[in-house]
């Protein structure tokens, strides 16, 4: 009774109570959480009286939700009340708590679910290692000597060594898939817009998304059904209505069209990062290759609209404080705040540009597949890695493949292929804007097919 469904439906049956569920998970990261380093705050007892509260609601004869007993946690830029929100830096520590819960906390403890605490992260969400200056790094459970990925890392390793079954995280330029991938979970990157950000603190405004990370399809189906809806607090929070994807969930996907990324999305990957993707396409007998123009012009403008965003947001801090802040997420944003506004707006002008051309790549593909990360985890501390013979930085290149998606904010699923070298790998399942029930009806045909 891993995944959320199955510890949800036993909790409405009375099989087992939540407080029992919540009290087994709070165990779970008592024992295992010093060695991974997932959580920076255990809301121990918080969550015991949810939990009680669910209980009494089952006794009562009333339904307590989709998610009842469940327990989850959020990356540490969530609001959480009573809670200070970190966002993985020293500053924040010094803020008074959270007068009230994100949006997206909210909407999960009305579905019944049990908030645990809250989860690592890099620096301000900048960074794909969670190796944090403050808080220390977060390990993966695969391989303890090896980074979780990031921002997230805290948010996917947790699922991945089974504390929770569910945690939210954030995702600019692949902060939710990169750590999916690294630790072997599916990370959940809705349409830019369609999940309210409301209570969250925020990296680049203009990419930031939030989504779940879980172990199965149906449990991030779920999540994400929960999850929807319009939201005041969000003014970029879409008015679009929901489209629940849990009743579409197992339709026939012979009517979808799929293709693999060429070009870019097959350069400077390890072999073992391509054999996934062919893993998948394979089992979903996927042959056609389509072309996305100009990723590697997308990836550069990336970097410069989330870099000066980013900067932007901290300015003030960067001028009075530059010694609590991370060095290597100081100097980064200190170039962000360098960079010529005439870069930002071409960067801008081509923004606009490319989203038309993927618009136009999407009226012959509905799915597309892609690596989620060049290599499989590298080692807490590395700098460098080696792709195509070249010795490179590591970590901005961690995001090769999902920074071209996140720029025009595109919905993206990372799922899991375990394990290659011991070690588990990701594939993107991508589509046009708003067509969520797509990718999880491909995630959930290949779920059963392979295992993933």
């Amino acid at each position: 009774m891993n995944d959320a469904v199955s510890i949800a439906a036993a909790v409405r049956t009375g099989k087992v109570s939540a407080v029992e569920v919540t009290e087994a998970a709070l165990a779970r990261i008592a024992a295992r959480d010093h060695e991974l380093n997932c959580f920076t705050a255990v809301t121990t007892e918080m969550a015991i009286a949810d939990a009680a509260r669910i209980d009494q609601e089952i006794a009562q004869g009333n339904n307590p939700g989709l998610l009842a007993g469940v327990p989850f946690a959020v990356k540490n830029l969530f609001d959480i009340a009573g809670l200070t929100t970190l966002a993985g830096a020293k500053i924040n520590a010094e803020n008074p708590p959270a007068s009230q819960d994100a949006t997206a906390v909210t909407k999960l403890k009305q579905a019944g679910a049990v908030l645990v605490g809250a989860l690592n992260m890099d620096e301000y969400a900048y960074g794909f290692v969670t190796e944090n200056y403050h808080y220390g790094a977060t390990h993966n459970p695969h391989d303890l000597q090896r980074i979780a990925g990031g921002s997230s890392g805290g948010s996917a390793a947790a699922v991945a060594a089974g504390l929770v079954p569910l945690t939210l995280g954030s995702d600019t330029n692949g902060s939710i898939r990169v750590p999916a991938a690294l630790c072997g979970v599916f990370g959940f990157k809705p349409t830019y817009g369609r999940l309210s950000r409301a209570g969250v603190a925020l990296f680049s405004s203009s990419f930031d998304h939030i989504g779940p990370f879980a172990r199965s399809v149906q449990d991030i189906a779920t999540v994400f059904d929960v999850l929807q809806g319009e939201d005041d607090r969000d003014p970029i929070c879409t008015k679009r209505p929901p489209e629940f994807c849990l009743p579409q969930l197992h339709q026939d996907i012979s009517d979808i069209r799929i293709a693999i990324a060429g070009d870019y999305f097959v350069k400077g990957a390890e072999p073992e990062a391509l054999a996934a993707v062919q893993k998948v396409a394979d089992a979903l007998d996927v042959t056609e290759y389509v072309t996305i123009p100009e990723a590697h012009s997308a990836r550069a403008a990336a970097f410069v609209i989330t870099a000066s965003e980013g900067a932007n947001l901290h300015l003030d801090k960067l001028r009075s404080r530059p010694h609590d802040f991370d060095p290597a997420t100081r100097d980064r944003f200190l170039a962000g705040a360098l960079i010529p506004s005439t870069w930002y707006l071409q960067a801008q002008r081509f923004r606009r540009w490319y989203r038309d051309q993927i618009r136009e790549v999407f009226q012959h593909v509905d799915i597309i597949l892609a690596p989620t990360t060049p290599i499989s985890a590298p080692l807490i501390g590395q700098k460098t890695m080696i792709l195509d013979g070249e010795e490179i930085l590591l970590r901005p290149h961690l995001g090769l493949f999902t920074q071209p998606l996140s720029f025009i904010g595109l919905p993206v699923l990372s799922i899991p292929i375990q394990p290659f070298n011991s070690l588990p790998l990701g594939v993107q399942l991508i589509a046009a804007p708003n067509n969520e029930a797509l990718i999880l009806r491909v995630a959930a045909v290949l779920e059963a097919k392979i295992g993933v």
